[in-house]
């Protein structure tokens, strides 16, 4: 095992990578910018680097500081958690040649699941249902409009580089496909320096599922069961769960979850991964399940599946990159009871979730049960939620035997949760818990633009009522 590990990252999930690592009794070494010397992940560390400036290129995103600061520190490994680096193929190949583990899957890996098109096509080789689409890149809107015409609208226009919902553009037919064709290449170009772009037919009102895969380098894999993360904005998630409700139903149960999986590690195989990953895909009204990408990284969603397992992902990661075998608790996981994970923010839902910076003065959380709540967090009373990072304050997962009781729980931590006098979503949120068709397990990845259209009807400020029939509604 490592000695020392460098955290590569910031924020909530820099804290939580420390304390995975003082179990395991492995010294840390903190990177910060300037403005964040004070920061919670910064005191949580055994020591702590100032590697540049406030804006993320500057600090965050400067492989060469970071990897100067393992050095200058004597850390053997660099943690990139997600985010910033974790997903780029060069950083991995730097660390690596710098003579340090990189705590990841190998470059090749990264390269690989990073560029959308060679996911898809890895995918399809291993004989797991993709979306129909392009397999080469659109040279131009007259490329789009015609494989449009093969494929079908609606359409969705993706970058082939990336990730984040960065680009994507939906088109319902050839009169708005040029300008969707050229915002998406124009996007993809500046966030990623790739401006290729694909299409994909576009599944409407999909749930979006994903997997969480473990493998190491001796040929062993697991998958530890899916996450529901349905409830997004602007592509990007804000509430999951775990088992998906789409899986406790009659007519699916354990085959569509045996099935999923199976995707999922045919696919992790291919591509001879090691270490921890995602594999995410959408399932249609009639139940056929499409892949979408592979994260080849830990998902800020994690700690879902940790609370349903007793398995440290974190642990597993360092374990993995030291070129240990999966431990045979892993092996044998089977996931237990139901855990829901409410992502808290500093953005108004009322704007389009625009982001709202500023200092947080007061912040309680509320008494649980032991282990009835997990809150990871990287900030305290005092910090300040800054505009050149992403605004999110914390994860409050909530876990019981049920998911009526998980639900529960979470709506009470989010009532009774003090933080002022930032705007948050933190009402949104229980707007969702309220919400009738994420009550009853029946919502998609429109339910969001759903309830902020029509709110529901009781107070956001009362419980959630008991759950009613489980059966899915179909469209």
């Amino acid at each position: 095992m490592f000695e020392k590990v460098l955290i590569a990252n910031r924020g909530e999930i820099a804290v939580r990578i420390a304390r995975t690592c003082e179990r395991l009794g492995i010294a840390t070494v903190a990177v910060h910018s300037d403005i964040e010397a004070e920061a919670l992940h910064v005191s949580t560390c055994d020591e702590a680097v100032c590697i540049g400036e406030a804006p993320a290129r500057g600090s965050y995103l400067n492989a060469t500081k970071i990897i100067e600061a393992a050095k200058q520190t004597g850390a053997n490994a660099i943690h990139p958690g997600y985010g910033f680096l974790s997903e780029n193929p060069h950083f991995a190949r730097a660390v690596e040649e710098a003579g340090l583990a990189f705590v990841g899957p190998t470059a090749e890996a990264i390269g690989l699941f990073g560029d959308k098109l060679k996911a898809r096509e890895l995918a399809a080789h291993a004989g797991v249902r993709v979306v129909p689409g392009t397999e080469l890149p659109l040279e131009s809107a007259a490329d789009a409009v015609r494989a449009a015409d093969d494929v079908g609208y609606p359409v969705m226009l993706k970058a082939a580089a990336g990730g984040g919902g960065i680009g994507l553009q939906r088109s319902h037919g050839p009169e708005d496909l040029e300008e969707a064709f050229a915002t998406c290449q124009r996007r993809a170009e500046a966030a990623f320096g790739d401006g290729r772009v694909f299409l994909e037919r576009l599944i409407e009102r999909p749930r979006h599922l994903e997997v969480q895969v473990v493998a190491d380098s001796h040929g062993q894999y697991v998958a530890l069961g899916e996450r529901e993360c349905s409830i997004q904005r602007r592509h990007q998630k804000l509430l999951e769960e775990s088992p998906s409700p789409a899986f406790v139903q009659p007519d699916h149960g354990d085959l569509k979850r045996e099935i999923l999986c199976d995707a999922a590690l045919r696919i992790a195989r291919e591509a001879n991964f090691a270490n921890v990953g995602t594999a995410e895909f959408l399932m249609d009204a009639q139940d056929r399940i499409y892949f979408v990408e592979f994260n080849p990284r830990l998902q800020v969603e994690h700690g879902v599946t940790e609370m349903c397992t007793g398995l440290d992902l974190v642990e597993l990661q360092l374990r993995i990159a030291a070129g240990e075998k999966l431990p045979p608790e892993a092996i044998a996981a089977q996931p237990t009871g139901h855990a829901m994970e409410a992502r808290l923010y500093a953005e108004d839902a009322t704007q389009n979730f625009i982001p709202r910076p500023g200092q947080i003065e007061n912040l309680r959380w509320p008494m649980v049960a032991p282990g009835a709540l997990r809150i990871e967090t990287g900030v305290t009373a005092g910090s300040t939620m800054t505009p050149h990072y992403d605004p999110l304050i914390a994860k409050l997962i909530a876990y019981a035997p049920t998911r009526h009781q998980a639900l529960l729980t979470l709506d009470r931590v989010l009532a009774e949760t003090v933080l002022t006098p930032l705007t948050t979503n933190l009402g949104f949120l229980r707007q969702v818990l309220a919400h009738e068709a994420f009550r009853a397990g029946q919502y998609d990845t429109d339910t969001t633009a759903e309830i902020l259209a029509n709110p529901p009807a009781p107070d956001a400020s009362e419980s959630p009522k008991k759950p009613g029939p489980k059966t899915r509604r179909r469209r």
